[in-house]
């Protein structure tokens, strides 16, 4: 154990402070959102969509007949969107960073003084205590039994003891004890630099949606080569188009081909989101960890700062050893509270209620740690005169469990109350513990110390909310267990007999799971175990989130798939975490989950309308290219791309782009499943047929059998009856993919009443209104290609709502099978929390 210092360095002077910061040696901070804005601007401009729409717009451009390059905005709205969006983000982001940053303690001038950790300099003398993240690298100067867990920068779990003299990495946190290190490293020489800069970095990286939607464009970038080499070819030399009407008629190919705004879509939505819970003082430290929450089937969480609030109140001290006066004993507790430079909640507690302390002082340290459950003090004054060595710390650790001071703190627990106990050695503290126990010298039972905890106001919502999302909630605390118990029983989670003694868990993995998916609360519970418990329950196939405040939660939060941390705890445990509740309310993670169902759902159901008008556009540019090599081989009329690129743009306006975005932003409470790219897939190939098939033969149906028309505008003169059947195709593709529209939007409410209604309603005008038809070049005059082109829509429409509706019920079928194994489930490993949900 390291002895303590007997000086006391006075740190950095104000002038030599002010010479650091001259010359550039601070620590300066990277961007708090890890982007800058050129950054942001640079991702949302230079995207592989905008690419393929910049050049596709490049070549219209070449034509000069920029009427057709209208979808050109989409690079607009792509990139414009995105940057807005981020940059708000990141300012919420950057804003909540330092509300939640860690606030080292620097001593200068010999004045203890909180900093951010951007104003640290070189040389500056940084205090340390329990729980407190080490923010540069350095060198230790003091040492009280100084214990640093470096577990975040080698992975090894064991506490490591610091000398004096002794290098202190940042990135590391303090487990125990106390002293001060000189910075010998700022800036982006620490390696704390490299930490903050993944921290809070705004990202859409590592998420089932992103990942889905990348492989997606993928195969959709391989197959546009093949099918505008075929359109080319069939319009330039198989129909003898001029070169410009041949490169329209590819443009008007490939555009509906790419899912442009489903990028969109997605980046809005996340971005959306983050905003949203930035405003309720939520910090994501990365973005997917709000899709990844919604996952979560099972939460694990401490008790302490979680469930109640972190503050106590001493209900009584109850002295058990007739030779000690309750006046011994209080004014010992008063001294030990006064003497505590970095007190805990009990001691703070013990503080609140004991003011006034006799000048005495610590003549002796052991702090406290999770491994053993308590901390000691030896106290005397300043003539000497020895006034006890005193422990404080877990009656189940300290005490035998058959005894009746056991018991009684058994029972007090039971009920709710925090249960500490003081004891007397007769050796100083810092005595090397000798025999089986784990205590200095020969310890005597004092009395107990009774505290009260204080439960949330909303945990009991909160829980009760999980239970109805079939989300398992394990309450894991290091306190007792019967204790333990006993809160999480006042919130209708398990009872106090059924509390687990972690102590009594098993090492073998396979039987630690089944422990652990039995188990409803654990009660001291040691960090390892922690840890050990969230890889348990992974090991099952469960999602998990950890919830925390402490440096005994940060392995677990580590480990978890997603750490929830609490704002006031340790800046060790929100430096690991996903996502920070700054304003410490347990009662925000069910608007998060909601935030990322309401993110996942949506971007499944626009998906099906971007990637629908990418299946029947992929067949009718395949279909159309075919047909056209058919006609010239058969010497039959030509045959080419019956649209315009104008007419392709319209197509999606008021089918996808509105809805779409509005449909993105609903709210929407599904719970999250896997196998996003299965289920869009399923969705959109069955319907971006029917609507592709039926369209190529309303356009075989329609086609008056001449040259197509020149697309170069007014100059040129046009194929009337050409026009004609393009509008009449048009006009049956853009029904048949309207009510897909519906079919997703389903079940309909008011709103999205409207918002279909409105999308006839624009249409209607599109097509009748003869100031649009000249503009977008249409002609619906011939009332005969018109009824033909109803009649295909009016077979496309049966054919959609049979096919939605027989995999509708293909998926509810897969749903409820799903849903039974889960009740077995819980029926097996938690019938308490199944029949809650029942």
């Amino acid at each position: 154990m390291s002895t303590p210092t007997t000086t006391r360095p006075t740190g950095l002077t104000a002038a030599e402070v002010a010479e650091r910061v001259a010359a550039g040696k601070v620590n300066t901070q990277p961007d708090k959102s890890g982007r800058s804005v050129a950054d942001i601007v640079r991702a949302n401009v230079f995207t592989p969509i905008n690419g393929i729409l910049g050049v596709l717009f490049a070549i219209v451009a070449y034509t000069g007949s920029f009427i057709n390059g209208l979808f050109g905005l989409l690079i607009i709205a792509n990139s414009g969107i995105g940057i807005i969006q981020e940059v708000r983000a990141k300012r919420t982001l950057d804003r909540l960073s330092i509300i939640g940053q860690a606030q080292p303690v620097v001593r200068r001038d010999g004045q203890a003084v909180a900093i951010p950790p951007n104003e640290v300099v070189l040389d500056d003398l940084i205090e340390m205590a329990p729980g407190d993240q080490i923010v540069v690298d350095g060198e230790t100067v003091e040492s009280q039994a100084l214990d640093v867990d470096e577990s975040l920068l080698t992975g090894e779990a064991d506490a490591v003891d610091k000398a004096v003299g002794d290098e202190i990495m940042s990135g590391s946190f303090v487990v125990s004890g106390s002293g001060s290190y000189r910075a010998t490293k700022v800036g982006a020489d620490a390696y704390a630099a490299k930490l903050a800069a993944e921290a809070s970095k705004f990202t859409l990286v590592n998420s089932e949606l992103r990942s889905g939607i990348n492989k997606i464009l993928g195969v959709i970038t391989v197959i546009l080569i093949p099918a505008g080499a075929l359109t080319i070819y069939n319009q330039l030399v198989i129909s003898r188009q001029e070169l410009n009407d041949a490169l329209l008629g590819m443009v008007a190919a490939l555009v509906p081909m790419v899912p442009e705004g489903l990028v969109l879509m997605t980046s809005i939505a996340f971005a959306v989101g983050v905003v949203r819970l930035g405003q309720r003082q939520c910090l994501v430290n990365e973005l997917p960890a709000i899709e990844g929450l919604a996952r979560v089937n099972v939460v694990c969480t401490d008790k302490t700062g979680t469930l109640t609030e972190m503050g106590m109140r001493l209900s009584e001290v109850r002295v058990v050893n007739d030779d000690f006066s309750q006046e011994e004993v209080t004014r010992a507790l008063a001294a030990i509270a006064a003497a505590d430079p970095h007190p805990n909640a009990s001691i703070e507690a013990i503080k609140e209620a004991y003011p006034e302390a006799p000048d005495w002082h610590s003549s002796a340290i052991l702090p406290f740690s999770s491994a053993n459950k308590f901390s000691g003090v030896s106290l005397s004054d300043d003539a000497g005169a020895d006034h006890g060595n005193w422990l404080i710390g877990a009656p189940d650790v300290l005490l035998d469990p058959e005894s009746d001071t056991a018991k009684l703190a058994s029972d007090l627990g039971a009920t709710g109350l925090r249960i500490l106990m003081i004891g007397a050695t007769d050796v100083p503290v810092d005595t090397a513990p000798t025999g089986s126990a784990n205590v200095p010298g020969t310890m005597t039972e004092v009395g107990l110390i009774v505290l009260e905890q204080r439960v949330r106001p909303d945990a009991k919502d909160t829980l009760e909310y999980f239970g109805s999302q079939d989300v398992h909630v394990k309450v894991i605390s290091g306190d007792n267990a019967r204790s333990v118990g006993a809160v999480a029983e006042s919130l209708g989670l398990g009872t106090a007999d059924t509390a687990v003694d972690a102590r009594k868990l098993a090492t073998d993995p396979e039987e630690l799971a089944d422990q652990v998916e039995e188990g409803v609360t654990f009660g001291r519970v040691r960090p390892d175990q922690k840890r050990a418990m969230v890889e348990a329950l992974q090991s099952r196939g469960h999602t998990v989130a950890m919830t925390g405040d402490g440096v005994n939660d940060v392995l677990a939060l580590k480990d978890a798939d997603i750490g929830v941390a609490m704002g006031s705890g340790s800046s060790a445990a929100r430096s690991v975490a996903q996502i920070v509740l700054l304003d410490n309310k347990f009662a925000t993670l069910p608007f998060v989950v909601g935030e990322g169902r309401r993110v996942i759902g949506n971007i499944e159901r626009v998906s099906n309308l971007f990637l629908t008008k990418t299946v029947y556009a992929v067949l009718l540019a395949i279909a159309v290219g075919i047909a056209g090599l058919v006609a010239h081989f058969a010497d039959m009329a030509p045959i080419s791309y019956p649209f315009q690129p104008i007419h392709v743009t319209i197509s999606a306006w008021f089918t996808i782009g509105v809805p779409a975005f509005i449909l993105s932003l609903a709210p929407n409470n599904e719970r999250a499943k896997t196998g996003f790219v299965r289920r869009v897939l399923t969705q959109a190939v069955p319907n971006g047929l029917i609507v592709g098939s039926l369209t190529f033969l309303c356009y075989l149906w329609v086609n008056p059998g001449t040259r197509a028309p020149s697309m170069m505008g007014a100059e040129t003169e046009f194929n009337a009856p050409q026009m004609q059947a393009a509008t009449a195709t048009l006009a049956a593709m853009i029904t048949m993919a309207w009510w897909v529209l519906v079919v997703v939007a389903r079940p309909m409410t008011w709103w999205k009443a409207i918002l279909v209604g409105v999308s006839v309603v624009a249409y209607g005008i599109i097509f009748t209104w003869s100031w649009t038809q000249e503009l977008f070049k249409l002609d619906s005059g011939n009332g005969q290609m018109m009824l033909k082109a109803a009649v295909c829509a009016a077979v496309g429409l049966v054919l959609i709502e049979v096919s939605s509706r027989i995999l509708k019920a293909r998926l509810e079928r897969r749903a409820a099978a799903e849903q039974a194994a889960l009740h077995e489930h819980s029926q097996k490993h938690d019938p308490e929390h199944a029949s809650v949900r029942a």
